[in-house]
């Protein structure tokens, strides 16, 4: 194996012939210099490339297997090894790979709750499946043949098409299998929207939407409810799939049915129209609550598709179609809970019964009115393709540092327009190794040392018009947190009057003006938020069981999910973030990773080179789908939990940590994350339903190539941006999980990501760098200055907030342990407070009526009168009781 970590790196350049000889008497000189000056080496982040990834984040689903990375040192001196050119070319062969295009252009996407329609109801099928749209709708016929003579099903009337679902129903309950796939198939096919009598696809996603409301009117979901509980129970059909070698779509031909019939109902029912009628609108918000709430003692829907997931990640249901159980899922939390536009109506209605100031803004719709801004620049910058190497002159440390601003002066000019190019030579090598850093960071010495060559500024016309489609002013208002008025004034008091008032912040007598002035600024951005009041209402509970008396919990969908998916959260979390692990484009198939290809896979594997690749592209994007329903499932998990109860909120967040979710995403962006944005993982002319309107094509491997003409993924981007804001969500406002970004080295795989042009994109990027900022050390801020000018831009801000720099009292290390041990009893403390309801409790009401009391039939066992004397003088007659001491104490 090629050796690994700064001295392979070195090693590399020294066996790289002629060329290496000048880098390498440069370097030397440069040490020669900074070991007079005696300044020590500056330390830089090596960044986690992923030919090099540390072996502890290959198996991340798993609670306590993430450990920090270990840098790799190599083993190799490579002096003198001719084939040293050849591995540089190869290093630098792959660094431009992973890299790829930096001139991407700026995408135009949406963010939204999903994707169009149509787009979400083609990603039901995989393409293996096509030849089953033909065997659904000859099931149909051959059943509507039976019961309707020579008429169409659009051509019946409504009360006919219902007689007609009304007796496919009841042709639902037989014994044979065989029979009832066959109902369950033509019933798919009404789902599907009766496509062998449509024009176009419009017709077909007409009709699919009507067909959908008839069937729920009809009772159609819940017997297929029915049938899939039996489906689940189903032990031949598991037993039978434990014994295959390998697993094939064949093996789960009738839960794929039944899914897909649930999925399309779903889907189509939440979908809102303005001509929706009233019978309609009064139809869905029925389904709804049938979703929500539990019926007929029944668990709500989503905790039967939660534990399908863990089913068949312990292996005794291998041939679970994972992927329409997680579509399913998720569009069973969207609809019933409620998307990202209901989320902020929801957040404002709270704000304003608990009497807290309205929102300033809506976070996706000012995200919308931002621009994307250009990504980091990897090549030669300007300063260092200016500033030419003269011969170096020792001068006084005066002379450097005004050289230095000359420089300095001259970057901020020829920068002003682009955001993220790096200001000095030095980030170019970051991307390599620390190694290469510490060269270039010497290369950076030679030249503040030399004789500046500042070219000419520009025009004054050419910079104004760069200046005028910058953003004026800021995107978002700033905040400021309780906490941070009360450390402020704590800061001020010691430092002007010597004590402090502990959380008094109103008395500012002793203190200058321009510390009032301060104060009033700072309450002025106040802003106090609903998890702020949850968690002192908490406390005050918890102190005042008695006198606050019971309290009153709402029965929200959201409750009722959470109190269902309480004991068994910790399984459901590892299980989403195992598949998800499996997924990832990053993760390289093991023996021991779960199979999450059995509903993709045909009965025959392709022979030829074409049906290779359309298996190649249908896999791909199988797995795209998972991780993009996987993501979005878990945002809305957590944004609706965090807003119902700030502790729900903590306990999924706390076993996503401790399942790695940390380092599990950032493993997956730690990939060319352009190129799977704009990966053409989809063949147009196999998606539903335009493959079946229109006669299929002959595909030839050109055309597979291809793709389609769209500049990216929709599917892809909105998954980044998901796994992107689940990571935020995950590490704001602590410390603890801040320093696992900083020790699995997110930085470089985090910048790599800003070269994808999405302001949303870009937004969380900069957001999860600002946290880690005053970590990562001095020299990567000076040499990522213009990330940090974005941050300053992009971000929102929050007064004394000291992210820079390393200044902050919460940047103590030996606190993070007892941070989330504190955070874990308060979490433990609410769960058991709200839903242990303990027979026994401290609490519990006393009975003081001393008739009542010794009136009680209490049963003894049958040989007490034996030996009740004994037990009298041991525990009453022989016991001293002091009774001055009793009265003097109560």
């Amino acid at each position: 194996p090629a050796p690994r970590g700064r001295t392979a790196n070195r090693a590399a350049r020294r066996g790289c012939g002629e060329r290496s000889q000048p880098i390498a008497a440069e370097a030397a000189e440069s040490g020669r210099r900074r070991a007079a000056k005696g300044s020590p080496r500056a330390e830089s982040v090596e960044p986690l490339r992923g030919a090099a990834a540390p072996s502890c984040m290959e198996d991340l689903a798993a609670p306590g297997a993430g450990n920090p990375p270990a840098s790799g040192n190599g083993n190799g001196n490579g002096k003198g090894k001719p084939a040293a050119p050849k591995g540089r070319e190869a290093f630098r062969s792959q660094r431009r790979e992973s890299e790829g295009s930096v001139d991407c252009p700026t995408l135009e996407f949406e963010y939204g709750d999903a994707d169009g329609h149509a787009a979400e109801l083609s990603e039901l099928y995989s393409y293996t499946e096509n030849l089953e749209f033909t065997t659904n709708r000859r099931c149909f016929e051959e059943d509507f043949k039976t019961q309707v003579q020579g008429k169409e099903w659009l051509e019946l009337e409504e009360d006919a098409q219902k007689t007609y679902v009304m007796g496919l129903l009841d042709r639902l309950e037989v014994v044979s299998r065989d029979r009832r796939l066959k109902v369950a198939r033509a019933v798919l096919y009404l789902a599907q929207g009766t496509f062998g009598e449509c024009d176009s696809e419009v017709d077909v996603l007409h009709w699919s939407r009507y067909n959908c409301f008839l069937l729920y009117q009809m009772g159609t979901f819940s017997a297929f409810l029915e049938l899939l509980h039996m489906e689940i129970d189903n032990s031949q059909a598991c037993s039978s799939a434990l014994r295959k070698p390998a697993i094939s779509i064949a093996d789960s031909t009738e839960l794929r049915v039944l899914l897909s019939v649930m999925y399309l109902m779903v889907e189509n029912i939440r979908l809102e129209r303005e001509t929706d009628s009233c019978g309609w609108r009064t139809a869905r918000e029925t389904f709804r609550s049938e979703l929500s709430f539990s019926v007929h003692n029944e668990e709500p829907f989503a905790l039967l598709l939660f534990s399908m997931v863990t089913k068949f990640c312990s292996g005794l249901a291998p041939h679970f179609p994972i992927k329409k159980v997680l579509l399913l899922l998720w569009k069973v939390v969207m609809f019933t809970l409620g998307g990202f536009e209901h989320l902020q109506a929801l957040k404002v209605q709270k704000r304003a019964e608990l009497g807290l100031p309205p929102l300033a803004e809506d976070s996706i719709q000012v995200v919308k009115s931002m621009r994307a801004a250009s990504p980091p620049s990897y090549t030669l910058d300007l300063g260092e393709s200016q500033l030419a190497p003269l011969p170096s002159k020792l001068r006084g440390r005066r002379g450097s540092r005004r050289q230095l601003l000359t420089k300095q002066d001259s970057l901020d000019i020829y920068n002003e327009r682009d955001l993220f190019k790096t200001e000095e030579p030095a980030t170019e090598e970051e991307e390599e190794s620390a190694g290469d850093g510490e060269r270039t960071l010497d290369g950076e010495l030679d030249l503040l040392e030399q004789d500046p060559l500042v070219p000419p500024p520009p025009s004054q016309a050419l910079l104004s018009a760069e200046r005028v489609a910058f953003p004026k002013g800021l995107p978002w208002a700033p905040k400021v947190r309780q906490k941070d008025i009360e450390h402020f004034l704590e800061m001020s008091r010691n430092k002007f009057i010597g004590f402090t008032l502990g959380q008094d912040t109103d008395t500012l007598v002793g203190l200058p003006r321009p510390i009032h002035e301060s104060v009033k600024t700072l309450k002025q951005h106040k802003y106090i938020s609903i998890a702020d009041v949850q968690i002192k209402n908490e406390e005050e509970l918890e102190k005042c069981p008695m006198s606050l008396g019971e309290e009153v919990v709402p029965e929200t969908p959201c409750e009722i999910l959470y109190q269902g998916m309480l004991y068994s959260l910790p399984q459901y979390m590892i299980a989403l973030l195992k598949i998800l692990l499996a997924a990832a484009p990053t993760s390289k198939a093991k023996t021991d990773s779960i199979n999450i290809l059995a509903d993709v896979l045909p009965e025959e594997m392709p022979i030829t080179v074409l049906q290779s690749m359309k298996l190649g592209i249908d896999v791909n994007r199988h797995k795209e789908i998972i991780v993009k329903s996987i993501s979005a499932l878990l945002l809305l998990l957590l944004k609706h939990f965090k807003l119902n109860h700030i502790y729900q909120f903590e306990y999924v967040s706390q076993h996503l940590v401790f399942a790695n979710c940390i380092p599990l995403i950032l493993k997956f962006f730690n990939q060319n994350i352009l190129s799977y944005i704009t990966a053409k993982n989809s063949i147009s002319v196999l998606d539903y339903p335009c493959c079946t309107i229109q006669d299929l094509p002959e595909l030839t491997t050109e055309s597979l190539e291809a793709g389609d003409n769209n500049q990216f993924c929709w599917r892809n981007l909105f998954s980044c941006i998901n796994l992107l804001r689940l990571l935020n969500k995950l590490t704001k406002w602590k410390h603890s999980r801040t320093m696992m970004l900083v020790v699995f080295k997110s930085a470089p795989i985090l910048k790599r990501a800003l070269k994808v042009k999405q302001a949303m994109l870009q937004l969380y990027v900069l957001k999860l760098l600002k946290i880690q900022t005053k970590y990562l050390g001095r020299q990567w801020r000076k040499s990522n200055m213009k990330t940090m000018s974005a941050i300053y831009q992009k971000v929102r801000h929050r007064m004394n907030d000291d992210w820079a720099y390393g200044n902050d009292i919460d940047a103590r290390p030996w606190d993070f342990q007892a941070e989330e041990c504190t955070l874990r009893a308060n979490i433990e403390a609410f769960n058991s407070r709200r839903y242990d309801r303990p027979q026994d409790s401290e609490f519990s009401p006393v009975d003081n009526c001393l008739q009542s009391v010794l009136g009680q039939r209490l049963d003894l066992p049958e040989d007490f009168h034996y030996s009740y004397e004994l037990w009298l003088e041991r525990e009453v007659f022989s016991q001293p009781i002091c009774w001055e001491e009793l009265l003097q104490n109560h």
